[in-house]
């Protein structure tokens, strides 16, 4: 049952294929085209030659009875006896000769003269496609006439002339194409064998390795071991197998974050119900705070309200980054600086720790985003900075920890720019920036934050860019543009 299982499961459609048989596979093919094609060549190069070979033949006929006819014609002038006519006849396998010299003929030899002749040929000139054709009518068609053959002897001005059967011509033709058909398809064999062992060795061979090495990883592709090890050397094939090996090993690096999203989905969907049982309970503890008549309570209960309102979201917005994408934004406009001043105050950078926080942004900026969403994106990026100078420059008492945060507004377009003083960015972040769990600068970090912003400013429309500094540090540029307005809804408020 279980082979039957396999059986069809191989027969159908969608199911893995078994490797075919050499004879059946594609060296096969090229075995039995290279055979047809030796054939076909032969087939070309047989039609001229079994045509020469009929000029070849008749020519022969025309220069033995030539012979005959010289020796014939040194003789009296008188009939020859009847047994040397046959035996002239027979030696040349004609019915009659005739010399023609002076202007006069002689009948040199005959035996049963024929009432008529079907086709005569002249051997002094023969065109090439009419040779070919006479040939194939021969071949074909032919063996039942009587032919009048004539040309001259040597390079004198005699003239021979035979009448003959066309059977023993055409007898002597058929089995020259017997010959050339055998020696071709020996001929076909042994070059197609070559090819044959010569193209499975460089070609079927190392295909049929890339098709195992694919069959194998399909099957398996979390296994390192199952990535196909290259062949050397410069041909199309060994570079399919590099670039094969290279592919394989990019996959499974995608599975192996694939994997990682998956677990860090799970994870936050593990902790989210209990996380959300104590955010409730630190939810209605804030609450009370704000009844409190203590003017610093209540100055720093409404953060406290937002920040833990943000951890619950937070919660969420990781584990839907798992599994699915962010919430399209919900877009409002709203004052830029009142953003640029909360993130200031979650920050809550140390006096003390010696880094600055230099706020530039004007009050009078207004930008059309989803303003959580956008603090996201700039708290992300300012808490990087924070961490990137939190141990930069320590022992240098003249070094610059400082953190800018501009805006400007250009047209329909609102440019916001993160720049700090700290080290900068490693090669490796460089080239992985918003790549989730690989583009972390920081020993212990899993390189979501910037992924996540990314993802936000491409909700926007917007762009976000690591822009090129001429001093140490790290330069984030971000651009958000205003909704387009359709012309409609234009129209109906103006």
């Amino acid at each position: 049952m279980a082979r039957l299982t396999e059986t069809g499961r191989q027969a159908g459609s969608t199911g893995p294929s078994v490797m075919p048989h050499r004879l059946r596979g594609l060296s096969g093919k090229l075995l039995w085209l290279t055979m047809a094609f030796v054939m076909l060549a032969e087939v070309l190069i047989f039609v001229p030659s079994v045509a020469s070979m009929r000029l070849r033949w008749l020519e022969d006929r025309l220069n033995t009875a030539a012979a005959a006819g010289v020796v014939i014609d040194g003789l009296q002038p008188a009939e020859l006896p009847r047994d040397v006519q046959d035996d002239t006849l027979m030696a040349t396998g004609t019915k009659a000769i005739v010399l023609r010299k002076d202007g006069t003929s002689r009948l040199l030899a005959v035996d049963g003269m024929p009432p008529q002749v079907d086709a005569k040929y002249d051997l002094s000139d023969v065109p090439a496609l009419q040779s070919i054709g006479d040939a194939l009518y021969t071949l074909l068609l032919g063996g039942d006439r009587v032919l009048r053959v004539y040309g001259p002897v040597g390079e004198s001005d005699m003239i021979i002339e035979l009448v003959m059967e066309e059977n023993s011509l055409r007898q002597a033709m058929l089995a020259y194409a017997r010959n050339v058909f055998a020696v071709s398809l020996m001929i076909s064999l042994i070059t197609a064998s070559l090819i044959y062992i010569a193209i499975n060795r460089m070609m079927i061979r190392p295909m049929r390795r890339l098709t195992r090495s694919m069959q194998s990883f399909a099957e398996y592709p979390e296994d390192p071991a199952r990535i196909l090890a290259p062949a050397p050397g410069d041909d199309e094939i060994a570079l399919a197998g590099r670039h094969l090996a290279m592919m394989q090993e990019q996959l499974q690096k995608t599975l192996k974050q694939q994997r990682n999203l998956a677990d860090l989905g799970l994870a936050v969907s593990k902790i989210n119900h209990d996380m959300r049982n104590i955010l409730a309970s630190a939810q209605l503890m804030s609450d009370r705070l704000v009844d409190v008549d203590d003017p610093m309570v209540k100055g720093f209960a409404p953060k406290l309200v937002r920040t833990i309102d943000r951890a619950v979201g937070y919660t969420n917005e990781v584990l839907a980054f798992g599994q699915a994408s962010e919430a399209e934004p919900r877009r409002r406009r709203f004052r830029l600086a009142d953003v640029c001043q909360e993130v200031r105050d979650i920050l809550a950078i140390d006096p003390d720790s010696g880094i600055d926080f230099v706020d530039m942004v004007a009050g009078d900026i207004e930008v059309e985003a989803d303003s959580e969403q956008l603090f996201r994106v700039i708290h992300n990026i300012c808490r990087n900075a924070v961490q990137a100078l939190a141990n930069h420059g320590i022992d240098d008492p003249g070094a610059l920890r400082r953190i800018s945060l501009s805006a400007q507004r250009i047209g329909s377009v609102v440019a916001i720019t993160i720049d700090d003083t700290g080290p900068g960015l490693p090669a490796k972040a460089r080239e992985n920036l918003f790549t989730p769990f690989r583009g972390s600068a920081r020993s212990g970090g899993i390189g979501l934050g910037l992924a996540i912003a990314r993802e936000l400013v491409l909700a926007h429309g917007g762009t976000i860019a690591l822009v090129e500094k001429p001093g140490p540090g790290t330069l984030f540029r971000i651009e958000i543009p205003d909704r387009p307005v359709a012309l409609d809804d234009w129209r109906a408020r103006a």
